[in-house]
């Protein structure tokens, strides 16, 4: 058994992420290295968690490999896990809505570039859009965490495994390039254990680790071909889905009771906003900042009670305006919803955004 000594470490958001995946007991990494998350499989192999915990680190021929390999131990009822960024992600699609077809569940890490096609490997926000609207093709949807520190990259890890098996889903960390990259001090999770197959085989019945005498043999697949048990299938995962926006929502608001002007930002750009709305204040503008933590299942009530008390609201991205949507959505008419953004891979800084909000709100 392995001890856990708390201790401050300092380290790359990326380099977090595989440290944590070792700690909470997962059982195998699948991936392929691609520009900015190459570090996740890059401190897996030099950890060699194999000789300590057992864990599987592999990297694969390629991102459809890599999925499909996350898929088959998900089916066994492991902790498996994979990373890649954008080009990568978008060639997973199909893998992952497989295994939200197939109710499996299993973590994917986006640290994301700007695009589209291969674009650059500087940071981007822009795969929001194919985040939590699914991707890939049917009517499913993700859990979708929106890191904002390397601590939160850590602890994410850990939520990402505990959310995909609650609701067996896929669970995906969408992170910026910058937090992948950046260096900060970070708490790593204490250790957990990786599963027996007996303790599998008693939390997970359906996992396929073979068939016992007491049991039909588990059967996983994403294909129905009789159109009344399809759509069982997607009345039963539409209502999870309700569920998890229940009960799942997460959201940080700073200085929002006596806003009057509201920074919606994810990631990265919530941090520059933060510094933005200190800024603001400072000149005697009362602005406040809503950091979606979930973007899917999205803080909808907390902006929704927001739009009756504020005079706006500014969504500030590394894209071209995509979570801008459902803040306009949430909104219905309000109050005003602005944009201000940054592509290819630039990141506003913290006076454009200030000038941002004057010039279009104020």
């Amino acid at each position: 058994m392995i001890k856990h000594k708390e201790e401050v470490t300092l380290m790359k958001g990326n380099e977090a992420i595989a440290h944590a995946a070792i700690r909470c007991g997962c059982d195998g990494y699948f991936g392929y290295p691609i520009t900015p998350q190459s570090e996740i499989l890059e401190t897996l192999m030099a950890l060699e968690p194999w000789k300590t915990t057992g864990m599987v680190v592999l990297q694969a021929e390629s991102e459809v490999a890599s999925i499909n390999m996350v898929y088959g131990a998900a089916g066994c009822g492991k902790k498996a896990m994979t990373s890649s960024s954008s080009p990568g992600v978008s060639l997973m699609q199909e893998g992952i809505s497989y295994m939200a077809g197939a109710e499996l569940p299993g973590v994917i890490v986006n640290v994301m570039r700007g695009g589209p096609g291969l674009g650059t490997i500087q940071p981007s926000q822009a795969d929001y859009f194919q985040a939590v609207k699914g991707g890939g093709h049917g009517d499913y949807k993700m859990i979708t965490l929106a890191p904002a520190s390397v601590q939160e990259m850590a602890d994410f890890t850990v939520l990402a495994f505990d959310l995909a098996f609650k609701y067996q889903s896929p669970t995906m960390i969408l992170a910026d390039g910058i937090i992948g990259q950046m260096m900060e001090k970070v708490i790593l999770p204490p250790y957990q254990p990786r599963m027996t197959e007996a303790e599998i085989r008693e939390k997970y019945p359906w996992a396929t680790l073979g068939k016992t005498k007491d049991r039909a043999p588990n059967y996983i697949s994403s294909l129905e071909l009789v159109t009344e048990e399809m759509e069982k299938i997607n009345l039963r995962l539409q209502a999870r889905y309700r569920e998890i926006e229940k009960t799942e929502v997460r959201c940080e608001k700073i200085l929002c009771d006596d806003a009057e002007y509201i920074f919606v930002a994810f990631g990265t750009m919530a941090r520059v906003c933060q510094k933005a709305m200190e800024l603001a204040r400072a000149e005697g503008i009362k602005a406040g900042l809503v950091r979606p933590i979930t973007l899917f299942p999205y803080p909808v009530d907390v902006i929704k009670e927001l739009s009756t008390k504020v005079k706006g609201f500014i969504t500030v991205e590394m894209s071209a305006g995509q979570m801008v949507e459902d803040v306009r959505l949430t909104v219905n008419g309000k109050a005003p919803v602005e944009f201000f953004g940054k592509m290819g891979g630039i990141v506003p800084s913290p006076d454009e955004v200030l000038n941002a909000l004057k010039t279009k709100l104020i």
